[in-house]
This record gives C-alpha cells, structure tokens and sequence, in this order.
C-alpha cells in the first residue's frame, strides 16, 4: 500500500515523517510557539499557494479556454478543479488566520494580550501587527467578496446573467487585491523575526 497515491495517505506520510526527524534528532518536550509557526506556515503555504495559482494559472486559462473556439472551453476547471481548489482556499485562508492569532499571542512576553498588542500595532509587535491587519483584510476579501461570488460563477447558487457578470468583476477584484496585498503581508510576517529587508 503506496501511501502516495492518496492525498490523505501523503499528508499523513509527511506528518510521520517529521515526527521521526524529531525522534532522531533527539527531541523532546513541546515548543508550543515553534507547533504554532509551523501550522500557520504550512497553512499560509496552502492559502498563498492558491491564491497565486488562481491568478497566475487559472483565470489566464479559463480567458484563453473561452476564446479558443472548438476547443474544450473552461467546464472542465469550472466544474471539477475551481469547486475543489476553493474547499481549500477557503479553509485554508481560516487555519493560516487562527494559527497566527495563536502565534501572536505565544510570541508576545509582555503584559496583556500578544493579539491586541500585534492589531494596535505597539512594539514590538508593530510590524507583524501590520502583516497580520492585512491578512485579516485578506481573510475578509476570501469569505465577503471572493466565495459569494464564486458561487454565483460557478452556477452554485442562480444568478442572472448580469449577476454572474457582476460577480466575476467582484471575485476577480478581489483576488487581485489579495494577491498585491499578499506581497507586503508576506513581508511583514517573516520581517518580525529578521528584520526589514530594506
């Protein structure tokens, strides 16, 4: 039983993998601030991962799938690959957010809440506070504008044809916006332990 030719089954290969790195480099005990990065790291992974497919690979495709006459046309991505990549964009946009309120809130060793101190923008939260407003706003855009839209495009839900022209222009917007405010979000998040690059 090859554990690769499932999804699940190399998930969890790789979770077992990294359980006996652990094991054989000896380490014991729990860093609870280092579990929280790794699960919002592989989380955003996830997150940014398709929000860049999206709009590096997807909408490209389907605009040129619409306007190759003959060709297959866009209902292969629009029924099969969209519903299933927006499951985990969705969601994923949901772990990456709570993993790193959780890791705010470790990271942080002084008085009061590491969240409050990060979303007021206080030292020495400042710049993480930052990237974490703009993940926030990213979060916003996925579950307001980008999914009920989507849902309108993909016939999830009856729309006119105006409403699914509409909706296009609103997820698309939106994606867009999430994907230039992705670059400084990304920034900001590593610049907290390293400093800015400029």
């Amino acid at each position: 039983m090859n554990p690769l030719t499932s999804i699940m089954g190399t998930i969890i290969s790789g979770f077992v993998l990294a359980i006996i790195i652990l094991l054989a480099l000896g380490i014991t005990g729990l860093n609870l601030w280092s579990l929280e990065v790794w699960g919002h790291v592989l989380a955003g992974i996830t997150w940014i991962g398709l929000l860049y497919y999206f709009n590096f690979v997807q909408v490209p495709a389907v605009g040129q799938a619409l306007g190759d006459e003959g060709g297959p046309g866009p209902a292969a991505i629009n029924k099969y690959v969209a519903p299933r990549a927006l499951v985990w964009f969705r969601w994923s946009a949901v772990a990456t957010w709570l993993t790193g309120a959780a890791t705010l809130e470790t990271l942080y060793k002084g008085d009061g809440s590491g969240f409050i101190t990060a979303f007021t923008l206080q030292d020495p939260l400042t710049v993480i506070g930052i990237g974490a407003w703009l993940g926030t706003i990213m979060l916003f855009n996925v579950w307001v504008l980008i999914w009920p839209n989507q849902k309108k495009i993909l016939g999830m839900v009856e729309a006119s044809a105006d409403q699914i022209a509409s909706a296009k222009k609103v997820a698309l917007m939106a994606s867009r916006m999430n994907t230039l405010l992705s670059i400084p979000m990304l920034m900001c998040m590593v610049s907290h332990g390293h400093g800015l690059p400029f």
